[in-house]
């Protein structure tokens, strides 16, 4: 059997963690299965030597003006395949989708239109498709509408991850057997908490994202550095023993720089390259501050209070479903506002409540992710 984990990658955190939650599961559900990676579109993102890690097998495929180049390795026999370790997009038998936020009118057309197409010869094939639990939507343009339509007409699961994500999906495909509300999926893998991480001089986590900068407008996108420097600096008041925790790449380390030197003391820089290694450092951690999705569920799934900025619903939906709305921060309001609301997560009665409510939550969420696997399980067959 050949399962395709689809739209993980390697280069943010968060998306690794995705691949490393998929595995798991698929791995203990099909322990004799082959798992198949393409390259995707950003070659950086998921690299030759980081597919050949895993162990994956390599599938031919390069979309480029709508076409699917990837075919044309029909032409190599099949035993010359085999001793490269190639797939064809035609032999997979399982396609799992663990795009976390990709269709959407936020990210264009190019993904939405790339998966319906693919959708619909997935279909001819016999392949069955699930996406995982995501973000999704809006969907305002036309295109992307008819898109998303051929999607959901083709695929044999599809989990927006929220009640928006939801809504903007069954406003254009109406509600349908196959969408299914589940969470984010991450909250069942465990974190490993690195030998080198030290408690006593690490307490409280901020987790910065460029995303913040490039994905807001213009007023938010210039306040957010500052903010986290007001941030970083009240926490150093307190006695909070902040850090810098980097989910992804060098424009949250410029990003981290910045807040380090803004708050005049040289804030500790933490850049751990694997995944569950960073989910192990948030769930140690007091509390944290934070703009990466995934860094915010692994905090939330382990109990520990956050405070989250964030530039789409998926920073909403979220807190609300962690039953912490007040988690949510407005970079535009008031300092002292937001000073109220860290004070919130570190004054001890007021965490106290805060940590139980939250450890409710994500035990509630966590038993919604088993029993959205035993789904997917079941519609492949076991």
């Amino acid at each position: 059997m050949l399962i395709e984990i689809r739209k993980a990658e390697f280069r943010n955190k968060g998306a690794e963690l995705m691949l490393y939650s998929v595995l798991e599961k698929m791995k203990e559900a099909f322990p004799d299965a082959d798992f198949v990676m393409a390259p995707g579109h950003n070659h950086s993102s998921a690299p030759y030597a980081k597919r050949a890690e895993f162990g994956f097998l390599q599938k031919a495929w390069l979309w480029h003006h709508g076409i699917q180049w990837g075919n044309i390795a029909m032409l190599t026999p099949k035993k010359v395949r085999e001793m490269y370790g190639v797939v064809l997009d035609r032999e997979i038998d399982i396609v799992i989708d663990a795009a976390g936020f990709a269709y959407s009118d936020q990210w264009g057309v190019d993904n939405t239109r790339e998966l319906a197409r693919s959708s619909k010869c997935w279909r001819k094939n016999g392949t069955k498709v699930i996406l995982l639990p995501q973000a999704m939507g809006p969907f305002a343009s036309p295109k992307i509408k008819k898109y998303i339509k051929t999607v959901a007409k083709n695929v044999d699961l599809m989990f927006p991850r929220d009640s928006v994500s939801y809504k903007h999906i069954t406003e254009v495909v109406g509600e349908q057997p196959n969408i299914r509300i589940a969470p984010d999926f991450t909250n069942l893998i465990q974190g490993v908490l690195p030998d080198y991480f030290d408690l006593d001089k690490n307490r409280f986590c901020l987790v910065p994202n460029y995303r913040m900068i490039d994905k807001t407008p213009q007023d938010q996108s210039d306040a957010y550095t500052p903010f986290m420097i007001n941030c970083a600096r009240y926490l150093l008041e307190k006695g909070q023993k902040p850090f810098i925790l980097i989910h992804e790449g060098e424009k949250d380390m410029m990003l981290a720089r910045k807040i380090s030197e803004g708050t005049g003391r040289n804030l500790p820089i933490i850049r751990e390259d694997h995944p569950l290694k960073i989910k192990g450092i948030l769930g140690a951690c007091e509390g944290t501050i934070g703009s990466r999705f995934h860094g915010l569920v692994s905090a939330l799934s382990q109990g520990v209070p956050s405070l989250a900025m964030g530039w789409s619903h998926k920073y909403e939906m979220l807190f609300h479903d962690y039953g912490f709305k007040e988690g949510l921060l407005d970079i535009m309001a008031p300092k002292q506002e937001t000073r109220e609301n860290i004070d919130l997560i570190i004054n001890p009665e007021s965490r106290r409540i805060i940590k139980s409510l939250i450890i409710a939550e994500a035990e509630k969420l966590k038993k919604q992710s088993e029993a959205m696997w035993v789904e997917v399980f079941k519609v492949l067959g076991l």
